[in-house]
C-alpha cells in the first residue's frame, strides 16, 4: 500500500514550484546565499505520524516563526493579564518593522510583529540575564518540535551585525517603560531566538502542538496549557501574517506564522500541522511558494476555518470478521462525518495492516457525510488495493463514497452481512 499523503504533499510541491518570483531576504547577509530553489513540505497529524515531501529534512533559521512559541512561554509564565498590560492583540496593518504602538500606553500592537517580539522576548524569565532568556526560548522551541534544538551562530552574527532598527525599536519601547532590562540586551536574546536552527518537520510538529491542545504529539509532553493555546491561535489567525493577515484569512483560512528564512507554518486545531519551507519572499515577507502551496492545500482539502463542517465527530473502528466461507477479512466501520483528518487515520491504518489483509472492507453504514477529499481518498486507497491483488468490499447502503463511478473492480453491498454469509 503506498503512502497517499507524501505522493499529495509531492503534487503540491510540484504545482507550486514553477513560480520563481520573490526575493532572498538580503537585508540579512547570511540568509541572501542560501539555496533559492529549497521547497520543503510536511504534515503532522496530533496523533504522531508525519508525512514528508521534498526539502523536509534542510535546516534553516525559525526567524519570526519563533514570535507566538515564545509569546505562549511568556502567557503560560506569566499568564494573560499581565502580558496583555505590555503587548496587546490588535492587527497592526503595518510591516513587521514599523512600529506600531497604541496610542497612550506605549504598548505594541500585538506580539507577531518585532517590536512586540522584542516586548515579548523581554518578559521571559523576567530579571534574569539574556543566557536565561535565550535557555528558556531554546528549551521552549525543543519542547514544542520533540527534539533538542540549537542556534545557527552564523546567523546570528550576521542578523546582530544588521539589527539597528530593532535596536532603535528596542530603545523606543525602554523609553516608554515597556521593559526595564537593557535594550541591547533584549536585540541580543530576541536575534539568538529568531536564529534558532529548524526544518520543515520541525515547524510541522510545532504547529501539531498547538493543534493538539499544547501536548507534543511524538512525546506526549504537556508543552502549554489549553487555554494559551487558544490566545496563541487567535493571534495567529489576525496577526500572524502581517499586512497580507486579512488576505490570508479570506483565502487560506489557517492560523499561520511566517519568517523571513522561508519558512511558513500553520495550525488546524485538533487535526495537525503543515509546514512548508521555500527561501524566495513576496513583498510582505512571506515565502511565495509556501503561499501557494498552502492556498492549494486549503482549496483541495477544504481546510478554511470557515468552511463550517456538521458536529459530528468522526470515529474508525478496525475488526476481523470470517464469512460463511471461512475467509478472514478486514472491517474498517466507519461513523459520522469523515474529512481529511479521518480519512487520513484510515489510510495510514491501511498501510499498517497492508500486509496481512487479503480482503478489506469498507463499512459507512453509520457515516453521515463524506467530503469531496475523503471520499478520494477513500476510492484511490481501495484502487491500490484491488491493483495490488486485494479483493475491497464498500458495505455503502446510501451510496455515501459513490464507489462505483470511478472505484474500477469494487464490490457495494447493503450490509456488512452480505459480506459474511459470503
Amino acid at each position: 500500500m503506498q503512502p497517499l499523503i507524501p505522493d499529495y504533499l509531492s503534487g503540491v510541491l510540484r504545482d507550486c514550484g514553477g513560480d520563481r518570483s520573490g526575493a532572498l531576504a538580503d537585508y540579512i547577509p547570511e540568509l541572501a546565499h542560501v539555496e533559492p530553489e529549497r521547497f520543503g513540505m510536511a504534515l503532522a497529524t496530533v496523533d504522531g505520524a508525519v508525512y514528508c515531501a521534498g526539502d523536509s529534512d534542510i535546516e534553516f533559521t525559525a526567524q519570526s516563526i519563533s514570535k507566538p512559541f515564545a509569546y505562549a512561554l511568556a502567557l503560560e509564565d506569566l499568564g494573560l493579564d499581565e502580558v496583555l498590560a505590555k503587548i496587546d492583540v490588535e492587527p497592526s496593518g503595518d510591516p513587521f518593522n514599523d512600529l506600531s504602538l497604541e496610542a497612550g500606553t506605549g504598548r505594541p500592537l500585538n506580539p507577531m510583529i518585532n517590536a512586540g517580539a522584542l516586548a515579548t522576548h523581554a518578559l521571559l524569565e523576567r530579571g534574569g540575564s539574556v543566557g536565561a532568556r535565550v535557555d528558556r526560548v531554546i528549551a521552549g522551541l525543543s519542547a514544542f518540535a520533540g527534539r533538542q534544538l540549537s542556534v545557527d551562530e552564523t546567523v546570528y552574527e550576521s542578523e546582530l551585525q544588521t539589527a539597528y532598527r530593532n535596536r532603535a525599536l528596542a530603545n523606543m519601547l525602554r523609553s516608554l517603560d515597556n521593559f526595564e532590562v537593557e535594550p541591547l540586551d533584549v536585540v541580543r536574546g530576541y536575534t539568538r531566538q529568531c536564529a534558532v536552527q529548524v526544518t520543515t518537520r520541525d515547524l510541522a510538529m510545532m504547529a501539531a502542538t498547538l493543534a493538539n491542545g499544547g501536548v507534543q504529539p511524538a512525546t506526549g509532553e504537556q508543552v502549554i496549557s489549553r487555554s494559551v493555546v487558544r490566545q496563541v491561535l487567535s493571534v495567529m489567525t489576525t496577526c500572524g501574517m502581517y499586512d497580507s493577515a486579512g488576505d490570508w484569512l479570506s483565502t487560506v483560512g489557517i492560523p499561520a506564522k511566517s519568517g523571513v528564512s522561508g519558512g511558513l507554518l500553520g495550525v488546524l486545531p485538533g487535526q495537525s500541522g503543515i509546514a512548508t519551507f521555500s527561501p524566495r519572499l513576496d513583498k510582505h515577507g512571506n515565502s511565495v511558494r509556501g503561499v501557494l502551496a498552502f492556498q492549494q492545500c486549503s482549496d483541495e482539502l477544504g481546510l478554511h476555518l470557515m468552511e463550517v463542517a456538521p458536529a459530528t465527530r468522526t470515529v474508525v473502528r478496525d475488526q476481523r470478521e470470517i464469512t460463511a466461507d471461512g475467509e478472514v477479512v478486514e472491517v474498517f466501520e466507519l461513523h459520522g462525518t469523515i474529512q481529511f483528518a479521518g480519512a487520513e487515520r484510515l489510510v495510514r491504518s491501511l498501510v499498517e495492516d497492508a500486509p496481512k489483509i487479503s480482503h478489506v472492507v469498507f463499512d459507512l453504514t453509520e457515516v453521515y457525510a463524506m467530503n469531496t477529499v475523503a471520499g478520494s481518498m477513500l476510492r484511490r486507497s481501495a484502487r491500490i488495493l484491488v491493483s495490488e491483488g486485494r479483493r475491497v468490499t464498500f458495505v455503502d447502503p446510501a451510496n455515501i463514497a459513490a464507489a462505483t463511478p470511478d472505484g474500477g473492480p469494487l464490490r457495494v453491498v447493503d450490509t456488512l452481512e452480505d459480506v459474511l454469509a459470503g
